[in-house]
């Protein structure tokens, strides 16, 4: 006796396999918003704790950070609510360099700086070579509170230029080469920066890179 013909089977995953992303599709309006962060806000738009978070300074509907700032560093940070875009920003294959002013305790050597230049020796491997550079004090707002400073030891700034995104980056380079970071602040990512942006104060951008 013959057997009936088997139905054909949907495709399927194999048992086990992870489901596939759908790619999302791009937002209709892409956005773009540069936003100068104050001290102590954190990135993200909401926290259980009561601390200061995005919501407090920008009411966009629908953008997300594309990259981090800690919560005690200062300055440019970017909002999109494009993935795609977000995912070129943030990830760091595209290497992207990302621009800080960095108030350090101490007087950098040449051979401090050539170190920085040269590439770091952290904890979870070496760094990438950075730009590094003397600074005269640069014209920011107040930070509130105040930098701690240590009366008797003096104080420097510095212009770094990365391409990582590593956790605390800056801050660990530059205590490796003996210079502890008092204050930072990320004034250019990529080809945008803080010009005209006034603390705590965001603007729109063409979505464009």
């Amino acid at each position: 006796m013959s057997r009936p013909p088997r139905p054909a089977r949907s495709p399927s995953r194999r048992p086990g396999a992870a489901p596939r992303r759908v790619p999302k599709a791009p937002p209709v309006e892409p956005r773009l918003v540069l936003f100068n962060k104050p001290f102590d806000v954190l990135t993200q738009f909401s926290d259980g704790e009561g601390r200061a978070t995005l919501k407090d300074y920008i009411d966009i509907p629908g953008v997300y950070p594309a990259g981090r700032l800690d919560r005690d560093s200062e300055g440019l940070l970017l909002l999109t609510n494009d993935g795609r875009l977000q995912a070129r920003i943030a990830d760091p294959k595209h290497k992207l360099p990302k621009t800080y002013w960095v108030q350090v305790e101490g007087e950098p050597t040449d051979e401090q700086l050539q170190r920085l230049r040269d590439g770091v020796e952290l904890n979870d491997g070496p760094t990438l070579p950075a730009e590094a550079r003397r600074l005269e004090e640069p014209r920011l707002w107040e930070r509130d509170p105040p930098v701690r400073f240590r009366k008797t030891v003096p104080t420097a700034w510095l212009e770094l230029v990365i391409r990582e995104g590593r956790n605390r980056q800056v801050r660990r380079m530059t205590a490796a080469v003996g210079l502890p970071t008092l204050r930072l602040v990320r004034v250019r990512i990529g080809p945008w920066n803080l010009d005209g942006l006034g603390l705590g104060e965001y603007r729109e951008v063409p979505a464009t890179l």
